[in-house]
């Protein structure tokens, strides 16, 4: 199981390809009822994408990338900054380059916040990003550091990826990649924010990153244990890939102990795959040839964060999908399982979080404390079909989840552990990647949720 514990109880979350898409299994034909935007929505979406997005921020001295894909570059470095590695001990100078985005107000007053990014990082290049909230009260946050990124693992050339801790005000704290309220309840809640992103490179180089998506999900999820029980609108099931993190016990156990805590990559895998992308064998050259599937090892050792020490962060594997030639990635919410029915008509799983004890998913034969898993489709009676990669094998990865268990372990809030303590649920967090090319019905289905 992953090892991450879904914000840990000292958060304590009181708010909580082709263009139409690859080929579905047989079977699926019923639709879903279309899933409208609500303005009830405990979630708030904004990515900055398009030409038109960047040149609303302030650069310095980066320059937008007019092209199919547009996004953000050096031009010419602002400045010089040392960077102290925390995980190699090395100190370097970097030349960067800097974007912050205007000020954007939450349709939500917010609880928690998490970032997105897709970029490209090629060897000796680095992105950080950085949230700033402002309060109710009118105060606001630190800027906040949600990621030190880099797409690579060079040895040599490349930093850490790395998360930070320590970070809070008194208001607010940064839980590896969640920036969530102390307390939730007393306030006061962050009502609006701005996204900044450094692009770093080492002084004369001409190599630069490009940053093609950047944002960031807000959202005050109602405190429960309990949620309310959906009516079945889909019969569906995607054709997704089906890959075992159990092969992979034991392997390079330098990356969060080999494969018994690789769900996020494991899911990961199995959607880049879907569509149609993965690594090379040139990629792959550096994994042992005697394991099956090695392209869940690299996936495994590109999602590491170095302070975390995991695989299991979630904007990290969002931003390792977006490595892939015209995919693209981003950690969001949904509202439930009506919204994931909408999506998975329109041909597009999902990778959900979720935490429970063994008697209260039956059939899944553990307990978690935070375990990513694939939905890939529906049943007729609406059971929850999902690629569940904490399997003893890729055949018995298939697996039918009870609709009722399944969308209160994934949409609750709050929990009780095998102890008897209250700790915290995902409410509703989940993985979408998706093509740039898509159909009229998955742009649509995607922005019912609040992604564009």
């Amino acid at each position: 199981m992953s090892r991450r514990t879904v914000l840990g109880t000292a958060a304590a979350v009181a708010a909580l390809a082709a263009t139409a898409g690859p080929a579905l299994a047989a079977g699926g034909t019923s639709s879903p009822r279309r899933a409208k935007p609500r303005a009830d929505r405990p979630v708030d979406n904004r990515f900055w994408t398009s030409c038109a997005d960047w040149r609303t921020g302030t650069a310095e001295g980066t320059a937008v990338v007019s092209a199919a894909r547009a996004g953000l570059r050096i031009a010419k470095p602002a400045g010089r900054a040392d960077y102290a590695d925390p995980h190699t001990g090395t100190v370097a100078t970097w030349e960067y380059a800097r974007w912050t985005s205007p000020t954007h107000r939450s349709t939500v007053p917010a609880t928690e916040l998490i970032a997105s990014w897709n970029a490209r990082t090629p060897a000796g290049t680095w992105i950080q990003i950085e949230l700033r909230g402002t309060y109710a009260d009118g105060t606001t946050s630190p800027w906040y550091v949600m990621g030190r990124w880099a797409s690579g693992d060079d040895k040599e050339a490349d930093i850490r990826r790395t998360s930070v801790d320590d970070q809070s005000d008194g208001k607010s704290t940064v839980w590896t990649d969640t920036l969530a309220l102390d307390d939730a309840e007393a306030g006061p809640r962050v009502t609006s924010y701005q996204l900044r992103v450094t692009l770093y490179r080492r002084p004369g180089a001409t190599v630069t990153p490009t940053v093609w998506r950047l944002g960031a999900m807000a959202s005050a999820v109602p405190d429960r244990f309990q949620v309310p029980a959906s009516e079945p609108g889909l019969t569906k099931e995607l054709t997704v890939p089906r890959y075992s993190q159990e092969t992979h016990i034991g392997q390079y156990p330098e990356y969060d102990n080999g494969g018994e805590a690789w769900c996020s990559p494991t899911s990961s895998q199995m959607i880049i795959e879907y569509w149609g992308r993965r690594p090379t064998p040139e990629d792959l050259a550096w994994v042992d040839p005697s394991y099956a599937d090695p392209q869940v090892c690299h996936a495994a050792r590109f999602t590491f964060d170095y302070q975390y020490n995991g695989c299991g962060n979630w904007p990290f594997n969002a931003a390792y999908a977006a490595t892939y030639k015209d995919l693209q990635g981003v950690v969001t919410r949904l509202a439930s399982l009506t919204e994931l029915e909408s999506l998975i008509a329109a041909g597009i799983p999902a990778i959900t979080s979720q935490s429970f004890l063994k008697e209260e998913l039956t059939g899944a034969g553990y307990g978690t404390a935070g375990h990513l898993m694939t939905v890939i489709g529906f049943t007729a009676d609406g059971d929850v079909i999902a690629n569940d990669p904490a399997s003893p094998s890729n055949e018995a990865v298939r697996r039918v989840y009870k609709r009722r268990e399944w969308e209160n372990i994934w949409l609750r809030t709050k929990r009780y552990n095998a102890t008897g303590k209250v700790v915290s649920g995902t409410g509703g967090v989940c993985y979408l990647y998706f093509p740039t090319r898509l159909s009229a019905r998955q742009r649509e289905a995607l922005a019912a949720v609040g992604i564009r």
